[in-house]
């Protein structure tokens, strides 16, 4: 009891109700649309083309996110994506796929970040984005 009300917090079935909507907030919906721009929550802060792409890179609360997107989708071909907060460890993506590598989410609170991104030998970069 606490004030005369008695106290009733979450069930555990309302926290993990909780958690994935947070989680569907942070990182957005796990789809296997080729949407680049609904893959990554945020608003975009750079992008970078290269011969055969771009590099997109997003951020907002706290979160930075990237990916890495083919001009003309097609057969499997190595694709890759790396994202790294200044002072944390890189996320990478990398495999072979049709469309995109990504999306990949790092906490960066305030701090700068650099995504990397490659498709068939080509590659960009952001360098740092504060």
């Amino acid at each position: 009891m606490f004030g005369g009300v008695a106290n009733r917090g979450f069930g555990g079935t309302a926290l993990a109700v909780l958690a994935v909507a947070g989680g569907l907030v942070v990182f957005g919906p796990a789809s296997g649309s080729a949407d680049a721009a609904a893959a990554c929550a945020g608003r975009p802060v750079k992008t970078v083309g290269f011969s055969t792409g771009e590099l997109r890179l997003y951020k907002g609360n706290g979160y930075a996110c990237a990916v890495t997107v083919a001009d003309d989708p097609g057969p499997r071909r190595q694709m890759s994506v790396t994202l790294q907060a200044r002072g944390g460890a890189p996320a990478r993506d990398a495999g072979s796929y049709t469309k995109l590598a990504g999306p990949i989410t790092v906490h960066s609170g305030s701090r700068c970040v650099r995504a990397t991104g490659a498709i068939a030998g080509a590659s960009a970069d952001t360098g740092w984005v504060c």
